[in-house]
């Protein structure tokens, strides 16, 4: 499972502070929302238009002489997922573009529904695509619509409004830095400032290790420019009288655990989905463990409501990178066992409360179960921090089809048996919503 990326946009106020290095630490900070590509374009006051896209992980592309030969006054960056158009270089952002008197550079974190329709209608008119995904369409589109229109933000407002999905977008024309996040506010965007910078990223963890202050998450449909060292907002048309609505899954997966996604704590939303797994399901066991390392703080939770004591029974090992789908029980085994390794004295003869932030096709499940079981543990009893997952996403979040997902095509009690587990427990819809503390129609 996969989110498609993080951003992160940086506007100096006096524009002579460079922003190359904080854009690189924030993006650094952002990894794990994305570790196939990262990208980062600035504006130099001198130069113009500063870029480089590579392969890999943010260390893997970026080096001091790199980060140099970046300096700039306005910037944005990048680190994907792909969710739309394949892992290739064509595919890393930024994306730019030129215009008759300047760039367009753009960074995207979503899913635009409607893109294919968008794309052709834009291949109709001569513009030829470098890469298979929707963020190049939005860049085109903006170009587009910048022929007739001089005033950009009339031309995002226009643009957003042929947008069908979700966006947080980062858009820099020339020396400008524009910010917009969708009408539903489904993905998250922050707002924050250094003495010397305005910034803004996916996630508030980008502003902690530059030391920035936040101000406020963007607000739905809001678009945001700097001018004058001062933050300047307008809402879109288009999002008034919208419903907003939230993506669970930043809560659960996603998001780092000492982010704040809308004014919300995600390490204690995660805490209080372990409390509300013991509520509905009270287990009495020997240990707690966790699935590393997005369920460790709902299996705290877990832990300290049941008074279970929390173990370590699962170590995680950090070097190893995305493994490929195995086609056999075996292959699929070993490449749990690349990234998580049972510790067989806290587990021999023990029943284990093992929490998990979700089961998408079941064959990771599967395996680790199994691997549990071979180190010694007498029962393993599975819970999942978010309800079963029975169809696809269309919003910038890359799942299996429908008839991968196990949970679409089985009961729980048989996947229970087919994971060869002795619970499976999922929480419920209305204790999910209760943990994150949001209205039920907002997610």
């Amino acid at each position: 499972m996969k989110d498609k990326c993080g951003i992160v946009g940086i506007h100096s106020k006096d524009n002579l502070k460079d922003v190359s290095h904080l854009i690189y630490y924030g993006l650094y900070a952002l990894q794990h929302r994305g570790q196939e590509s990262a990208g980062i374009a600035t504006h130099n006051i001198n130069y113009g238009l500063n870029f480089y896209c590579g392969m890999g992980l943010v260390t893997d592309v970026f080096n001091n002489s790199l980060i140099k030969s970046l300096a700039g006054n306005v910037g944005i960056g990048h680190v994907r997922y792909s969710t739309t158009g394949q892992s290739k270089i064509e595919n890393s952002q930024p994306f730019f573009t030129e215009l008759d008197d300047g760039f367009i550079a753009m960074a995207h974190n979503g899913d635009i529904v409607n893109s294919g329709a968008l794309r052709d209608e834009l291949i109709k008119k001569g513009y030829e695509f470098k890469s298979d995904t929707d963020s190049e369409v939005v860049c085109y589109l903006i170009k587009e619509e910048a022929k007739n229109e001089k005033d950009f933000l009339k031309v995002i407002d226009t643009v957003s409004q042929r947008l069908i999905g979700s966006y947080s977008l980062v858009i820099l024309i020339n020396d400008e830095l524009y910010v917009l996040r969708d009408p539903m506010a489904m993905k998250p965007l922050v707002l924050g400032e250094t003495d010397d910078h305005f910034v803004v990223a996916s996630e508030t963890v980008a502003f902690d290790v530059i030391d920035a202050r936040l101000i406020r998450d963007l607000e739905p449909g809001e678009l945001i420019y700097f001018k004058d060292n001062k933050i300047n907002s307008h809402i879109l048309p288009s999002a008034k009288g919208s419903k907003r609505a939230h993506c669970m899954f930043e809560y659960v997966y996603f998001a780092r655990p000492d982010s704040v996604i809308d004014e919300r704590s995600v390490y204690n939303t995660r805490l209080r989905i372990g409390e509300a797994l013991y509520k509905e399901y009270p287990i009495d066991a020997d240990l707690v463990l966790p699935v590393p390392d997005s369920s460790i703080p709902a299996a705290i939770g877990y832990a300290r409501a049941s008074g279970i004591p929390y173990g370590e029974g699962l170590i995680k090992n950090r070097y190893v990178g995305r493994t490929f789908i195995m086609p056999t029980q075996e292959e699929r085994e070993i490449a749990v066992r690349l990234k998580l390794n049972p510790l067989r004295h806290e587990l021999e003869g023990k029943s284990v409360v093992v929490i998990d932030d979700s089961i998408v096709r079941g064959t990771t499940s599967e395996s680790l179960v199994r691997i549990l079981k071979a180190a010694g543990a007498k029962e393993v009893h599975m819970l999942i921090g978010c309800p079963p997952v029975i169809a696809p996403c269309f919003y910038g979040v890359a799942l299996a089809t429908k008839e991968e997902l196990i949970a679409a095509n089985l009961e729980i009690d048989d996947i229970r048996k087919q994971l060869g587990a002795e619970t499976l427990g999922y929480i419920s819809i209305e204790s999910l919503i209760e943990a994150i503390g949001i209205d039920g129609d907002k997610l």
